[in-house]
C-alpha cells in the first residue's frame, strides 16, 4: 500500500526528479556540478504569501519555477550551468520549500500573479522563464496574465489541459489527499520538505491542497494563443503527457503546421523539443536539457 501511494505521488506531474527513486535511470547517472550558495536570498511578501527566493550568477535574468512537492533544490542538476551564463532567480512556490502554504486557495492563476509581484519588488521589468511541471503551469499563467514581463518562455513537461495526461496518471492524481501523510514519513519527498519548511507540520495540508487542485479538470487552450512571446515546449519521450497532446500544444502555438521553407520563411518563432531517454521524473537530469533550452533562451538562432 505504501509503495503504491508513493508511486501515485510520483505520478502527479508534480514530483522532484532529484529524488533517489529515479537514481537508477540512465540520465540521472550523469555527473553534475554542485550548486553554489546563492549570491542573494531572502523573502518577498506578495498577495498574502511570503515567498522565499534565491539569486545566482550574472547576465540576463532567468526565472526558474520548480515542480510540485519540490523546491528550488529540484534544479540542482541544471542550476550551475544556467548560472554560468544568466542571472538565475529561483522561487519556492506557495506551500513548497521555504515558502509557507498559508490559507489562500492554491491556484496557478494566483501564483502567476504572485510571480509578477515578486519580480517587480526585486526590480525586474522583464525576464525569461523556465517552469517545470507545476512551475510550468505557473509560468504559463505569468506569461498569459503579464505578457510584457516574459521575454521568452520554456515550458518543461507541462501541458495546457488535464486531458493531456495518460488516463491512468489522471486517475492516480485524484487519489491524493491529506490522509496520504500516514504513508509519507519515510519517503524522500517528506524528508526533503521537513528539512527546509518553515512549518513542517503543514505537509498534510499541502497534500490536501494539491489533491484538491489536481482533482479539478482544467483546459487553458483558449489562453495558448495569448502566448505572444517565443515559447519552447520540452517533453521527455517517456513523459506522462500523451504525444497527441504535445503535438496539439505545439500546433496551437503555430508550429508544425507546414514545412518551414528553404529559407525558414514559414518557421514559427516557437520550438518543440522531445528529449530522448527522459521521463517526467528525471528530465532535469537529461544531458541535453541545458544545451537545448539555453540557446533558445539566449535568442539563438535569430
Amino acid at each position: 500500500m505504501k509503495r503504491m501511494l508513493t508511486q501515485t505521488l510520483a505520478a502527479v506531474a508534480l514530483t522532484s526528479p532529484a529524488l533517489p527513486a529515479v537514481a537508477d535511470s540512465e540520465p540521472a547517472k550523469v555527473a553534475q556540478p554542485a550548486a553554489s550558495a546563492p549570491d542573494k536570498s531572502g523573502r518577498v511578501a506578495v498577495n498574502g504569501v511570503n515567498y522565499y527566493y534565491e539569486i545566482r550568477g550574472k547576465g540576463e535574468p532567468l526565472l526558474l519555477l520548480h515542480g510540485g512537492l519540490g523546491s528550488i533544490d529540484m534544479f540542482e542538476p541544471v542550476l550551475p550551468a544556467f548560472a554560468q551564463e544568466r542571472q538565475v532567480i529561483a522561487v519556492d512556490l506557495q506551500g513548497h520549500g521555504r515558502t509557507e502554504l498559508g490559507d489562500r486557495k492554491f491556484s496557478l492563476e494566483a501564483m502567476g500573479d504572485d510571480m509578477q509581484g515578486i519580480l517587480q519588488k526585486l526590480g525586474y521589468s522583464q525576464v525569461d522563464v523556465l517552469g517545470y511541471s507545476l512551475g510550468g503551469g505557473v509560468g504559463f499563467q505569468l506569461a498569459v496574465q503579464h505578457p510584457k514581463v516574459v521575454r521568452r518562455l520554456v515550458l518543461l513537461s507541462a501541458g495546457y489541459a488535464s486531458e493531456g495526461f495518460f488516463a491512468d496518471i489522471r486517475a492516480q492524481q485524484g487519489q491524493i489527499n491529506a490522509d496520504a501523510m500516514a504513508f509519507m514519513k519515510d519517503t524522500p519527498m517528506y524528508q526533503s520538505y521537513v528539512k527546509v519548511a518553515p512549518k513542517p507540520d503543514d505537509f498534510p495540508k499541502l497534500l490536501g491542497a494539491i489533491g484538491d487542485f489536481m482533482r479539478k479538470d482544467y483546459d487553458y487552450s483558449a489562453d495558448v494563443p495569448k502566448l505572444t512571446m517565443p515559447v519552447m515546449l520540452v517533453f521527455g519521450d517517456g513523459d506522462m503527457y500523451r504525444p497527441e497532446h504535445v503535438i496539439k500544444f505545439y500546433q496551437s502555438l503555430g508550429g508544425g503546421l507546414k514545412d518551414a521553407g528553404w529559407m525558414r520563411e514559414n518557421l514559427s518563432q516557437n520550438r518543440l523539443a522531445i528529449l530522448p531517454n527522459a521521463t517526467h521524473y528525471d528530465i532535469l537530469y537529461s544531458p541535453g536539457l541545458v544545451s537545448t533550452t539555453l540557446p533558445f533562451l539566449n535568442g539563438y538562432p535569430k
